[in-house]
C-alpha cells in the first residue's frame, strides 16, 4: 500500500477517476432534480428588478409588497408603528396605481429582464477578460524564470485553470457561495436561491461561516443567474490558484502541483471567500458597529491576499532554489530569461483588470463602473512609476524594467479592494504606496532566504493586504450606501449612526463606505485589518497543511539532479525552447 500511495501514476489514476465521478454526479443530479429555479432565462428579469441602479443597495423597487403586520408589542414603538404606517401607504398606493395602469406594470416587466440582462451581459463579458489574464500570468511569469524551465512553468499556469475550475464547481462554489441568497445581490437576479449556510449563532445574530447550496449547479441552482455568478467567480479563483505557481517555480514537481490544484478550488479559496463575499461573519461586522464589514469590492484580500499568503508558505517550505543564496547571506542574481514575455504579459494583465475590477459591480447598469476603472487605471500608472523610480535613485540606480512590471500590477492588486470607494487622488496614492512595498517586499524577503522568482508575495500578499486597509483610510463616502446590508446615516449634527433607513430622521443623509480621512474615524479601518489578519492566520494554516499532505504523498520538490537540469525534459518531456542553445544566463550558479 505505501508504495502505491508514493507512486505518482497511481495518483495521476485516482485523480482522473474522480475527475469522471464528479462529472457523473453532477449529471445525475441534474436528471434526477426537478429544477425550481430558470434554467431558459426567460422568467429571470420581473417588474421587481425595474427601478432603481443596480449599483444602489437601497434603491426603491418599481413593485411595492405589502409589509408584514406589527404584532401589539412592536406597535406600542410609535418609530416601528411609523415605519409600517408609511410602508402600508406605499403599498395601497401602488395597488390602486397598478389597477388603472395596468399597461405601465406589464412594461415594467419588460424592462425588469432588459436591465437583468445588460447585467448578465457585462458580467460574461468581464469574465472573459479575467480568463484571458491567466495568458498574462503564464507569460509574466515564464518570463522572469529561467530558459530551461519555460515549459514546466507555462503548462502550470495552463493546467491550474481545468484544475481549479473543476474543484471549484464539485464544492467549491457551494462552499463559497451557499447561502449569498440572490445572485449578484439582485444584480442578476431578484430570486434567492443560495440559501444554505452553516453559522453560528452568537449575541443573537447568526455568524455565516460556509455555504452547501450548489454543489455540481445542480437541482435549485440549474439557473442562468447561478450560472453566470458561478463563471465569473470561478476565473477569480483561478487568478488566486495561479499565484503560487510563480513562488515556487523552478523546484516544484509537477504531480505535486496537480494536488495542489484540486484542494484550491474545493476548499483552500472558499473558506474565506464565504466570510467576505458569501455572506459570512467578516461582512457581518457592521452588525457590531464596525463599518460596512470587511469590505473587498474585487478581491484584494479574497484574491490576491489568499493566493499571495499560499504562495508565501509553499515558497518558505519548499526552500529556495539550488545555488540562490550563500552562506554568507549574499544573493546570487538568477536572471530573468525574456523580459520582453514578461513586459509584454503585464500589459494582458493590465487589460484583463478592465475586467478584474469594474466587472464586480455585476452591472452594466451601474455606472460607477467609470470611476473604478479610471481609479483602476491611475493605480496601475503610479505604482509602475513609483517602483521604477525607488529603484532608480534608491536600491540599485537602474530602472529595473522586471520591476516596472511588478510595480504596474501591485497597484492593481492594491486598487482592486478600494476601486468603487475612493476617489481619482485616493487611487493615486494607493498605486504609489504599492510600487514602493513591492520593491522593499521583494528585497525583504530575499533577506529571510525566502525565494520567490517572480516577486508574487510582495505583489499580491503584501499589496492584497495594503489595499484592503487603504480602505479605511481613504474611502470617501460617495459609493456602497448599504453595503453588505449595513446602513449610517450622517446627523444634521455631524455625527454618524447605523440605522433602518425607514427610521432614518428627515435631514440625515446615508453615507457609503467611509474611511478615517473623510471624516469616518476609525470602525471601517478595524473591520479591514481584521479581515486582512484573518487572511493571513486562515490561508497560512491551510496553506501548511496542504502542504505537508502532499509532500508526505508523492513530496513536492523535485531532485537536485533534476533542478540543475532544468524541470522541462525531466518533468514534462518538452522543452519549452527545442533547438536553442541556452546562455549562461539559464545556468544555476554555484554558491559561496
Amino acid at each position: 500500500m505505501t508504495k502505491r500511495l508514493l507512486n505518482p501514476h497511481w495518483w495521476r489514476a485516482v485523480l482522473f477517476g474522480l475527475a469522471l465521478l464528479s462529472t457523473g454526479l453532477g449529471t445525475s443530479r441534474l436528471l434526477a432534480d426537478d429544477p425550481k429555479a430558470d434554467p431558459s432565462g426567460g422568467a429571470t428579469g420581473t417588474a421587481a428588478d425595474a427601478s432603481g441602479s443596480a449599483g444602489s443597495y437601497t434603491y426603491a423597487p418599481f413593485v411595492i409588497t405589502e409589509p408584514t403586520k406589527l404584532s401589539p408589542e412592536d406597535a406600542k414603538d410609535k418609530d416601528k408603528q411609523k415605519a409600517y404606517d408609511d410602508a402600508k401607504k406605499a403599498f395601497d398606493d401602488y395597488t390602486a396605481k397598478a389597477k388603472t395602469e395596468p399597461l405601465a406594470v406589464q412594461l415594467a416587466d419588460a424592462v425588469g429582464h432588459n436591465r437583468i440582462s445588460i447585467n448578465f451581459v457585462w458580467t460574461l463579458i468581464t469574465g472573459f477578460l479575467v480568463m484571458f489574464m491567466q495568458a498574462g500570468f503564464a507569460m509574466v511569469e515564464t518570463g522572469l524564470c529561467r530558459a530551461k524551465n519555460s515549459s514546466h512553468t507555462m503548462t502550470m499556469n495552463m493546467l491550474i485553470y481545468p484544475l481549479g475550475m473543476l474543484g471549484f464547481y464539485v464544492c467549491g462554489f457551494a462552499f463559497m457561495f451557499g447561502g449569498v441568497g440572490a445572485a449578484g445581490a439582485g444584480t442578476l437576479s431578484s430570486a434567492a436561491l443560495l440559501t444554505k449556510e452553516w453559522g453560528i449563532d452568537l449575541g443573537g445574530h447568526t455568524w455565516g461561516l460556509l455555504g452547501h447550496t450548489g454543489f455540481f449547479l445542480g437541482g435549485n441552482t440549474y439557473d442562468v443567474s447561478v450560472f453566470c455568478l458561478f463563471l465569473f467567480q470561478m476565473v477569480f479563483m483561478d487568478t488566486t490558484a495561479t499565484i503560487p505557481t510563480g513562488a515556487a517555480a523552478e523546484r516544484w514537481k509537477f504531480s505535486a502541483f496537480c494536488l495542489y490544484g484540486c484542494c484550491i478550488g474545493t476548499i483552500m479559496y472558499p473558506v474565506f471567500g464565504n466570510w467576505v463575499w458569501g455572506g459570512g461573519w467578516l461582512s457581518q461586522l457592521g452588525n457590531v458597529g464596525l463599518g460596512h464589514g470587511h469590505v473587498d469590492f474585487a478581491g484584494s484580500s479574497v484574491v490576491h491576499m489568499q493566493g499571495g499568503v499560499i504562495a508565501l508558505i509553499f515558497a518558505w517550505l519548499i526552500g529556495p532554489r539550488i545555488g540562490k543564496y550563500n552562506k554568507d547571506g549574499t544573493i546570487n542574481p538568477m536572471p530573468a530569461h525574456n523580459i520582453p514575455m514578461a513586459i509584454a504579459g503585464t500589459f494582458i494583465l493590465a487589460f484583463g483588470w478592465f475586467g478584474f475590477n469594474p466587472g464586480s459591480t455585476l452591472a452594466g447598469t451601474d455606472l460607477r463602473i467609470a470611476t473604478v476603472a479610471t481609479n483602476t487605471m491611475l493605480a496601475s500608472a503610479t505604482g509602475c512609476l513609483a517602483a521604477m523610480l525607488w529603484m532608480w535613485w534608491v536600491r540599485t540606480k537602474k530602472p529595473d524594467p522586471s520591476m516596472c512590471c511588478n510595480g504596474m500590477l501591485a497597484g492593481l492588486v492594491a486598487i482592486t479592494a478600494p476601486c468603487a470607494f475612493v476617489d481619482s487622488t485616493g487611487a493615486c496614492i494607493i498605486g504609489l504606496v504599492a510600487g514602493i512595498l513591492v520593491v522593499e517586499g521583494v528585497f525583504f524577503f530575499d533577506k529571510l532566504k525566502i525565494d520567490d522568482p517572480v516577486g508574487a508575495i510582495s505583489v499580491h500578499g503584501l499589496n492584497g493586504a495594503w489595499g484592503c486597509l487603504s480602505i479605511g483610510l481613504l474611502a470617501d463616502g460617495t459609493y456602497g450606501q448599504g453595503f453588505n446590508g449595513v446602513h449610517w446615516f450622517k446627523m444634521t449634527d455631524g455625527s454618524y449612526m447605523m440605522m433602518d433607513p425607514a427610521a432614518a430622521p428627515k435631514g440625515a443623509v446615508e453615507q457609503g463606505v467611509l474611511g478615517l480621512f473623510h471624516g469616518g474615524g476609525m470602525s471601517q479601518f478595524w473591520a479591514e485589518l481584521i479581515g486582512v489578519t484573518t487572511c493571513f492566520i486562515t490561508l497560512g494554516i491551510l496553506s501548511f497543511i496542504v502542504y505537508k499532505v502532499i509532500d508526505v504523498i508523492i513530496g513536492n520538490r523535485v531532485s537536485a539532479e533534476v533542478e540543475l537540469e532544468g524541470l522541462d525534459l525531466p518533468e514534462m518531456g518538452v522543452q519549452g525552447y527545442c533547438g536553442i542553445v541556452l546562455d549562461k544566463g539559464s545556468e544555476t550558479p554555484r554558491s559561496k
